[in-house]
């Protein structure tokens, strides 16, 4: 029987070849460890990450190659991000890591064009790694304590998904991008859609889609749940790594001809439609067309999904000659350095400024709060990849989700606009040689001993948690709905993304969009437990959402389901995360009620709890499913504890 990609990347990197006396197999539903050869961390996530690669104790990172962006914290309203980014540079320098300035460019962007390689292995302490996977990398998101123990040359665990199928026919007619063909995915499945799943792309569709457009597609996978998505490595592969002056780092990679799926999708690109996903979930996906005339007070492009060269080449060619509506706003963050020296030489850059855009930082800037929020109750049309209630900075925006064709015809007249309307379509293709200037990326040095780390004051010891006790109890903190997010957890923006070392600081505002008496509640009641519905904790990798609760005493969460990455983040910081074993359990609980589970280490064997509603004077029970790797760190009180503890 053949092999499909990710089984073939698999298991040329399985850590080891047999769990005890048994042969590991790519069984959905089974723990594999594999070997990372690529970190990617980025300034949100990094600091953390790097001071608990630190507390390890090892002199240098152990993977392939790792690498450390600066691309979220750069709005520098005070010393914190300032200082932030000293001790990244420093620690980099110390522990063999190369390091992406500010202004370089967005992390997923640059690794794509610098560093990127098919067949690899990439683990980044963000939700959208998986853009890598456009150049046929297998490429996941995790919390950075995952990723500074693959740093550290420990390997990553990840529940072996199912593999499903996306065969793509035909090709895309003019105006119709990639945005549309994973909009249509998550039109189709929803954000629930892929959890558990791997998206490997296959069929004669996709030879038509250049990297940066398989890009696009990979990235938005997150936003299904995915664990990550794939393409083939083929001739599109290789032509852009020669145009990167990368082309001895490309390797043919397809899937066996008699390769097996768990189940099979398929998309016929010549049917699609320009398509923008409503506020406020990704999901909420309707065609440009039926959605009528939208005024709109912003438009953005950008992001990690969208501003790669032939992006913004796309659209500076529509906005050629033309002004920006007078109502309406528009603002470009290119992805990375490169794409910028592109646009400059070849004139386009000049169309941009002339139609009256707002030229930002190479940066994520407002995908994540950081600078430009809308105006109140305004529209804002956005190429990003997450549309959450309030990530703007304006809780009661409208912010939808489309095309970079879709919103440069919108800029132009001031309501969503079907960019079919519009005259000749721009053809862009990609250049033969991309302009290679890496000055802005700083490489590991040999000679580390003279280097000394920078801290500033903003920059607080690791919290830590004590071995799991066999009684937990506590008062339910908060009961929230489906689908609550990482932002609503642990929300981002340029007011609490600086306090991101500084963990005592930045868990004052855990739930607070929610309810923000949130963190005052757990701290005079000495921590307790979180209920949720389906889906607890999708969005993007932050474990923060975690970490923070826990510094909060935040015990255990029980919830209907949990989003992959939220879960592992749980059980690195020692919070157990449960299961309604009858989902209709959920309804019966409330705020405040007084809860407690005995036996719990005999519990993680059965992996099950019983819960006492001591308010209610009732029980259920709760799953807790766990790998025995799982176990073990639960009840060593988190996988830096027993990480400690497996180097002894």
């Amino acid at each position: 029987m053949g092999l499909n990609i990710v089984e073939k990347i698999i298991l040329n990197h399985l850590a080891v070849q047999t769990n005890g006396d048994h042969t590991i197999q790519l069984q959905p539903g089974q723990e594999i460890p594999l070997t990372i050869d690529q970190t990617l961390t980025q300034d949100a996530t990094g600091t953390m990450a790097y001071l608990q690669f630190e507390a390890m104790g090892l002199e240098r990172v152990k993977t392939k190659l790792s690498v450390s962006y600066v691309d979220h914290n750069t709005l520098q309203t005070s010393f914190e991000n300032a200082d932030d980014h000293l001790f990244l540079q420093t620690i980099a320098a110390k522990y063999g890591i190369y390091f992406s300035r500010p202004g370089n460019g967005i992390c997923h962007q640059v690794h794509l064009e610098r560093f990127g390689v098919p067949g690899m292995t990439l683990l980044g302490s963000d939700s959208h790694t998986p853009t890598a996977g456009g150049l046929g990398m297998l490429a996941i998101g995790a919390g950075g304590l995952d990723v500074a123990v693959a740093m550290a040359g420990g390997a990553f665990h990840l529940t072996m998904p199912q593999v499903v199928k996306v065969t793509l026919t035909g090709r895309l007619q003019p105006w119709v991008s990639a945005k549309d063909v994973i909009l249509e995915l998550l039109r189709r499945l929803s954000v629930k859609g892929g959890v558990g799943k791997i998206f490997e792309y296959a069929g004669e569709g996709v030879s038509s889609l250049t990297v940066p457009e398989r890009a696009t597609i990979t990235n938005m996978g997150a936003e299904l749940g995915a664990t990550t998505s794939i393409f083939p490595s083929d001739e599109q592969t290789r032509l852009f790594l020669a145009a990167q002056n990368r082309e001895d780092v490309w390797r043919p990679l397809t899937a066996d001809p008699d390769a097996t799926y768990a189940e099979e999708i398929w998309i016929d690109l010549s049917t699609l439609e320009p398509m923008v996903a409503c506020p406020h979930s990704p999901d909420a996906v309707k065609k440009v067309t039926d959605l009528g005339e939208l005024p709109l007070q912003q438009v953005a492009i950008g992001s990690c999904t969208n501003s790669s060269y032939t992006d913004l080449m796309k659209v500076a060619a529509i906005l050629k000659g033309k002004t920006v509506h007078p109502s309406t706003n528009l603002i470009i963050s290119p992805g990375s350095r490169q794409v910028v020296l592109m646009l400059a030489k070849n004139g386009a850059l000049e169309s941009l400024i002339a139609a009256g855009a707002r030229l930002l930082e190479n940066t994520c800037g407002p995908c994540i709060g950081m600078g430009q929020a809308p105006c109140s109750r305004g529209n804002s049309l956005r190429t990003f990849n997450r549309n959450f209630e309030g990530r703007s900075g304006t809780k009661d925006a409208g912010v939808y989700l489309a095309s970079p064709e879709v919103a440069a015809a919108s800029a132009l007249t001031g309501k969503l606009t079907d960019p079919r309307t519009l005259d000749v379509y721009p053809e862009v293709n990609l250049p033969q040689k991309f302009i290679i200037d890496d000055s802005m990326i700083i490489p590991p040095v040999e000679d580390t001993a003279g280097i000394t780390i920078r801290r500033g004051p903003n920059i607080k010891p690791l919290p830590t948690r004590e071995s799991l006790p066999d009684l937990v109890e506590g008062v339910v903190l908060l009961k929230v709905g489906d689908n609550i997010t990482t932002d609503h957890i642990m929300p981002a923006g340029a007011k609490i993304l600086p306090l991101r070392s500084n963990i005592p600081a930045i868990s004052e505002y855990v739930f607070s969009g929610i309810d923000p008496a949130f963190a005052a509640r757990a701290k005079t009641a000495g921590g307790g437990l979180i209920i949720g519905g389906e889906n607890y904790g999708q969005g993007s990798s932050r474990e923060h959402a975690a970490l923070a609760p826990m510094y909060l005493g935040v015990k255990a969460v029980i919830a209907r389901s949990f989003a992959r990455i939220h879960r592992s983040n749980l059980i690195n910081f020692g919070i157990l995360p449960l299961v309604f074993t009858v989902p209709q359990d959920y309804l019966g609980l409330n705020q405040d009620d007084q809860l407690r589970m005995v036996d719990i280490h005999q519990g993680l064997e059965r992996g099950e709890l019983v819960v006492e509603n001591i308010t209610q004077n009732y029980s259920f029970t709760a799953r807790i499913q766990l790998t025995a790797r799982e176990k073990e760190i639960l009840r060593a009180g988190g996988l830096l504890n027993y990480t400690k503890q497996k180097s002894c």
